[in-house]
């Protein structure tokens, strides 16, 4: 899928060298994906909250090069990490069309979390994001013709091919990704700032994301996501996702907190449930992971706080609530939550506005 759009025709300027850096940040979506097509395409609509704190900075450095080939060397935290490179690699490939440079090149990709590497917060979306719109700024800098509405543009598209969730960390505080027939400029190629009005109420949510489980996902997302071609349930829940984003429209524009906490937990449930009947099955709750659940559903029937969660492709919990109920919620975290956090870890986190160049 040649998309004419994002290759170039010629480039004004040429560079020997140079460094660029950027800053992303992770999201979390309230409609999840899970099924993707062929080239990064996803089987359903999605759309997330970007995050403020936990993000990826990454800094690329490049000097010219006469060899016909890709040449990189990855760095995390300052150590080098050859086990990064075949990853990084079919990233390049895939995207070798639409940033003809690539081999021109000899590329430094410096790169570190604010989250730790082992937080089991997905460093995907974020690092990919980075390194996207890193190589974006080399791009503009051959030919600074370039708008800046097509600069995101392109940075989310490419994003999107290292790793699907990247192309929703650019831009902030919502964004939605994949078709939706009442979002115009909705895309299944890239990410776009939900276009819609937005309630008070949902200006200034908090995330404090509750780390059940540090280790590595037994299932990878790539694994997952294609164990959605021949599942049984597939159809229904690729349409379930086109009418829950038809209804946040409705709940984020009248501010009906009672409805998006049923809709943002059932999206999250519903992820779970479909990995637990595909074929091979599995499960990526832990036990602790259900204590959260059913403590924040006691403590929201107890205070009448519009506190809920969501989830991840992993046992880790995301705590949404709005900015006003901190205190409160921050007391019922130390309190009741933190005994089932690994090591009794979590991050406090709240909503962004995306990437920014440093």
């Amino acid at each position: 899928m040649i998309q004419k759009q994002f290759i170039p025709n010629t480039y004004k300027n040429t560079i020997e060298k140079g460094s660029y850096t950027w800053s992303s940040p992770s999201n979390i979506a309230l409609v999840k994906y899970w099924g993707k097509k062929e080239h990064q395409i996803p089987e359903n609509p999605s759309i997330s909250f970007t995050l403020d704190n936990c993000k990826t900075i990454t800094t690329l450095s490049f000097v010219k090069k006469n060899t016909d080939n890709f040449s990189f060397d990855i760095f995390l935290d300052g150590e080098k990490k050859d086990d990064f490179k075949p990853k990084i690699e079919t990233f390049f490939k895939r995207i070798e069309n639409y940033l003809p440079f690539l081999k021109a090149y000899h590329f430094t990709i410096e790169t570190s979390n604010t989250f730790p590497h082992s937080s089991g917060i997905a460093s995907s979306a974020s690092g990919m994001s980075a390194l996207a719109l890193c190589l974006m700024s080399i791009e503009k800098a051959l030919n600074p013709d370039m708008s800046e509405a097509h600069f995101i543009k392109k940075a989310s598209f490419l994003a999107r091919l290292g790793s699907g969730s990247a192309c929703r960390s650019l831009e902030g505080d919502l964004v939605v990704w994949g078709k939706h027939k009442q979002i115009d400029g909705s895309s299944d190629l890239f990410g776009i700032k939900y276009p819609f009005h937005v309630h008070e109420n949902f200006k200034n949510y908090n995330d404090a994301i509750l780390l059940v489980d540090k280790g590595e996902k037994q299932v990878s997302s790539t694994l997952g996501h294609n164990l959605m071609h021949n599942h049984p349930f597939a159809q229904e829940r690729f349409k379930q996702a086109h009418d829950n984003l038809s209804n946040l429209i409705k709940i984020l524009k009248t501010g009906d907190l009672k409805n998006f906490i049923d809709l943002v937990e059932s999206e999250a449930l519903t992820l779970h449930a479909m990995m637990m009947t595909s074929m091979p099955y599995f499960i990526l709750m832990k036990p602790n992971t259900l204590e959260i659940i059913n403590k924040i559903w006691s403590y929201r029937q107890d205070t009448g706080i519009p506190v809920c969660f969501t989830l991840d492709a992993g046992a880790n919990v995301h705590v949404l609530y709005p900015e006003k109920h901190t205190e409160k919620v921050n007391q019922f975290i130390k309190n009741e939550l933190v005994v089932y956090c690994q090591n009794g870890h979590y991050i406090c986190d709240k909503i962004g506005f995306g990437a920014k160049q440093l």
